[in-house]
């Protein structure tokens, strides 16, 4: 058989491939399930194509590597067990880092990986997720976001780089840091360079980070010109760089939900732009075609595997799903060349990645997750994103660098010793979690007392009040104080406001003795009445689990470098505010950061 034989072209393979198949083995191959569903009865019946772990999703609390290989391996034995022996392609959100899963290096979200411009840096990144992910026995991320957020009240602004669309094209590396560099005579289509790289995925197509008043999932009314010159470029770009897949949004463009959008999936994305991977559906996105969801869930299934959406992402209904497409097929509603347009492009990334030559994975793999080379990258990621926003009352006197030596000083605020604020959402679970037994890492505290001298007194007091400020004698505080985690719309947010008890605890120790304040963070806040009484202030982003490299930035071990990358405004009533409009009027502006410089020994 041709298609099993790794000599003959890609083409050809997949040509052999498609000839045999039966249209219910096409449809499988159109499904992907939940790992919930994915037994091995469910696999052979219905010739699956593909299965997910939604956010948060895993085989046991705190599983291991081993287990998540277990369980990947077992789902593909029986995938390989079907009449034709077509292996699943297992995904999963792996969106700084492998986030779902315990003791792995988790990032900074990309809106601090936009501050660095360091395309290097997030390339890798990416290839360090990438052996994470695969040391799970997974070969395909739901990642990057090339989103172009231009409103921060919008719940996913932290998984977009930049409001700047070159920033975002920019950090595009990221994809030959998770796949490999594509070879040259194979730019622009799918590539995966073998068992240490994983499928990605360019998400979400499009306009999703430019939604009215920035919320989640809703409509894009924005003219043609800032349709292809905002929020298109980067999708040129990962595609150029043989990006193997693109998730469709469930945004709308100008009233058209993009999930049925032939013009932009088909005429655009497929044809003009020539993109020849696949393209899927979000988690239960075609339920959410019609309001209320599933209210018409035929017409849901045609019009977007009409529109061009070739893999379906069904966690949980997918033999309704499997049923309606099959009887729209049968009906000649949806042709079979559609379905075959489809399948063909899933077979091509399959066979484009070696998942026909290496589908069951193996335990080489899982020293790599977590490793102390991965977690020394994302530090220095941390230091790279951190913006020095201010520094001293006066020019003269600048705050930072913090002296290690000093007999006594107060760290302060919610964020200080929460390595799950740290992170943010989309870490273990789907909404992110608040404590230090989430998953391994630093907190900001536990950095700052290991990089201190050891005759420094460092007291922790979370919300300390102004008397117990006042009556220590402190040398200076360091005040971490920010947003609580949240992913998509329980993120939209429209006043922005810090959360308390952040302005009580900046406002009891900053009036009191001098003060650094951190703000950990996945946008920029209202915060203009604090400026002024804070001797410095620090956008720290969601930095991720490695919080040693924020106090290597604060007490001068590296200097801050830093510029934003988002607009920090002064109001919500400005928004939507990005860098151009001429009614630009912000408290620190697109590209500004303070720097300071390594001091040696202090």
């Amino acid at each position: 058989m041709k298609y099993k034989d790794p000599k003959q072209r890609i083409r050809v393979r997949v040509q052999d491939l498609l000839q045999r198949m039966t249209i219910e083995e096409k449809i499988g191959q159109m499904t992907q399930i939940e790992r919930v569903n994915a037994t091995q009865k469910v696999m052979r019946k219905y010739s699956i194509g593909s299965v997910l772990s939604g956010g948060g999703s895993a085989p046991a609390k705190h599983a291991s590597p081993k287990q998540w290989l277990q369980m990947t391996n077992k789902i593909q034995r029986a995938s390989l067990t079907t009449r034709l022996g077509i292996p699943m392609i297992y995904g999963i959100d792996a969106v700084h880092g492998h986030n779902n899963v315990y003791k792995a290096t988790i990032f900074p979200h990309n809106v601090g990986l936009g501050v660095t411009r360091d395309a290097y840096l997030v390339k890798r990144i990416g290839a360090a997720t990438a052996l994470e992910v695969r040391a799970t026995g997974i070969p395909y991320a739901f990642a990057p976001c090339i989103a172009v957020c231009r409103d921060p009240r919008w719940g996913r602004c932290y998984e977009s780089y930049s409001e700047d669309h070159k920033i975002v094209q920019m950090m595009t590396e990221i994809i030959p840091g998770l796949q490999g560099d594509v070879p040259s005579k194979l730019r622009g289509t799918p590539f995966v360079a073998g068992k240490t790289k994983v499928a990605a995925c360019a998400k979400h197509f499009v306009g999703d980070g430019g939604t009215v008043k920035g919320i989640n999932e809703n409509d894009t009314i924005v003219s043609s010109t800032e349709l292809y010159n905002i929020h298109m470029p980067a999708y040129k770009d990962s595609i150029a760089k043989g990006v193997a897949t693109v998730m469709a949004s469930y945004s709308s463009l100008k009233g058209v939900k993009m999930h049925g959008n032939h013009k932009m999936l088909t005429s655009y994305l497929k044809n003009k732009l020539g993109f020849k991977g696949f393209v899927i559906s979000d988690w239960q996105a075609l339920d959410k075609m019609t309001y209320p969801p599933h209210s018409n869930y035929t017409y849901s299934v045609q019009a977007s595997i009409l529109a061009g959406v070739d893999m379906v992402m069904v966690p949980y209904n997918y033999t309704e799903f499997i049923d309606i497409l099959t009887d729209l097929v049968n009906k000649k509603v949806i042709p079979m060349s559609r379905i075959n347009d489809a399948v063909r492009r899933i077979l091509r990334v399959k066979f484009s990645m070696g998942l026909f030559e290496d589908p069951i994975a193996d335990k080489s793999l899982v020293k790599k997750l977590g490793c102390k080379k991965h977690r020394e990258l994302a530090r220095e990621a941390v230091r790279k994103s951190l913006v020095l926003l201010k520094n001293g009352k006066s020019v003269r006197e600048p705050l930072l660098p913090l002296p290690k030596k000093a007999p006594k000083i107060l760290v302060a605020g919610t964020h200080a010793d929460n390595l799950g604020y740290q992170c943010g959402g989309w870490t273990i679970e789907w909404q992110g979690r608040s404590g230090n037994n989430l998953t391994a890492g630093t907190t900001i505290l536990k950095a700052i007392k290991k990089t201190v001298d050891c005759s420094t007194k460092v007291v922790f007091k979370e919300n300390p009040d102004s008397d117990y400020v006042k009556s220590h004698n402190f040398s200076y505080a360091i005040v971490v104080v920010g947003e609580l985690p949240y992913a998509e719309t329980m993120g939209d947010n429209k006043n922005l406001t810090l959360p308390k008890p952040g302005p009580e605890v900046i406002q009891n120790v900053c009036r009191s003795i001098k003060c650094v304040v951190v703000i950990v963070s996945g946008r920029p806040l209202v915060i203009e009445k604090y400026v002024p009484e804070v001797d410095a202030l620090v956008a720290a982003w969601l930095p991720g689990s490695e919080g040693q490299g924020v106090a290597d930035v604060l007490f001068g071990d590296y200097g801050f470098t830093g510029k934003l990358a988002r607009t920090w405004f002064k109001r919500v009533d400005q928004l939507p505010m990005n860098v151009g409009d001429p009614h630009y009027d912000p408290l620190f502006p697109f590209g500004f950061g303070l720097e300071t410089k390594p001091v040696s020994n202090h």
